[in-house]
């Protein structure tokens, strides 16, 4: 028995073939980041006005949810750089 050779990916790649990853690098994806829910009936929605505060299932700290085109991906933190909210991703989801 002869032991199996694979091609490394490294190598340059055939002829008519992708030379590199970069094809995909601007496809566009949807990301979103939930940082909670609220219910409520469309009287109290119609009684909002600006400076309205709606109370979320969640409180600062709690773990968020990262989202591509749908489908969960990682699991991260809420943070505050310069003025600006971003997630710091803390854990990648093997699904």
């Amino acid at each position: 028995m002869h032991p199996m050779q694979f091609q490394s990916f490294d190598s340059p790649s055939a002829p008519g073939e992708a030379k590199s990853i970069d094809l995909v690098y601007n496809i566009p994806l949807q990301v979103s980041v939930e940082l909670g829910r609220a219910k409520k009936e469309i009287s109290e929605i119609l009684e909002f006005s600006l400076g309205t505060i709606i109370v979320l299932d969640k409180i600062a700290g709690d773990p968020v949810e990262i989202v591509v085109n749908g489908r969960l991906i990682a699991k991260g933190e809420v943070v505050v750089i310069d003025e600006n909210y971003g997630v710091r991703i803390t854990d990648i989801v093997n699904s």
